[in-house]
């Protein structure tokens, strides 16, 4: 049973997160371990299995992320850089995860290294430069820009995904798929560029 079978609904991005939380509240109240206490203990450990199942699957779905993550393993899409796997190896080699660099973000991370190395060797002479700590703040302003616009453009996919989910289109699923895995790279990206350059300004 899928995250989304155990609340009844259709495999798709858009969920009334209101509805959701309806639906847990009751399903929660009706499978509660304890409202099984006197019942065999097969029924008891059904009742504990659903009741955690229901919780995982509130938990993924309910935040708009995961539950795109959820869907696209669903589909038997991996995503490498938040896969369990990758983390282990990386850690079992003593290396850092790779991360997949979007092309056009190249250039301005190498850039912010470089400048994050400069502010490094400075706190450690002591020395404060303050036309690094500013170009340091407008590198973070940007990465916030585009992450907000990796968001939106992310959004805009849930509504092609679902879209295809309604007419069964399974073309539109693919490239509507591809394009998520994009965006998700790319935002978990930027989002350690934006770690990175919030531990100095």
């Amino acid at each position: 049973m899928t995250y989304f079978e155990v609340f009844d609904l259709p495999p798709k991005l858009r969920v009334d997160t209101a509805a959701l939380q309806k639906s847990f509240y009751r399903l929660s109240r009706e499978y509660h371990p304890d409202r099984f206490a006197a019942k065999p203990a097969a029924e008891q450990a059904a009742a504990t299995e659903r009741s955690s199942l229901l919780n995982d699957a509130y938990r993924v779905l309910r935040d708009p992320i995961r539950r795109t993550e959820y869907l696209l393993e669903l589909q038997g899409v991996e995503l490498e850089e938040q896969s369990v796997r990758a983390t282990e190896q990386a850690r079992a080699a003593g290396e850092q995860k790779k991360q997949i660099v979007p092309p056009d973000l190249l250039e301005e991370a190498f850039e912010l290294n470089m400048q994050l190395e400069e502010m490094k060797m400075a706190a450690k002479t002591g020395d404060d430069d303050p036309q690094l700590r500013k170009d340091l703040q407008a590198a973070k302003a940007n990465f916030t820009t585009l992450m907000e616009q990796s968001q939106q453009s992310l959004e805009a996919e849930w509504d092609s995904w679902d879209a295809a989910v309604d007419s069964g289109d399974d073309g539109a699923k693919d490239a509507a798929k591809d394009e998520m895995l994009a965006l998700l790279n790319r935002r978990s990206y930027l989002r350690n560029l934006l770690r990175d350059v919030s531990e100095f300004v």
